[in-house]
């Protein structure tokens, strides 16, 4: 992406992003599953809770 942080006019830097996204090459197909690298949170016990 552009380095937009010295553009001041919103809609000049609106522009510029745009056209940056849009000559950026397409990324290819996954090649995992979306979450397979976040960290796995064990379940809670089951059963009665205390309150």
């Amino acid at each position: 992406m552009a380095n937009t942080k010295s553009i001041t006019d919103t809609q000049e830097r609106k522009k510029v992003k745009r056209a940056a996204r849009k000559a950026a090459p397409a990324k290819g197909p996954r090649t995992g599953a979306r979450g397979e690298n976040k960290q796995k949170v064990k379940k809670a016990a089951r059963g009665q809770s205390k309150r």
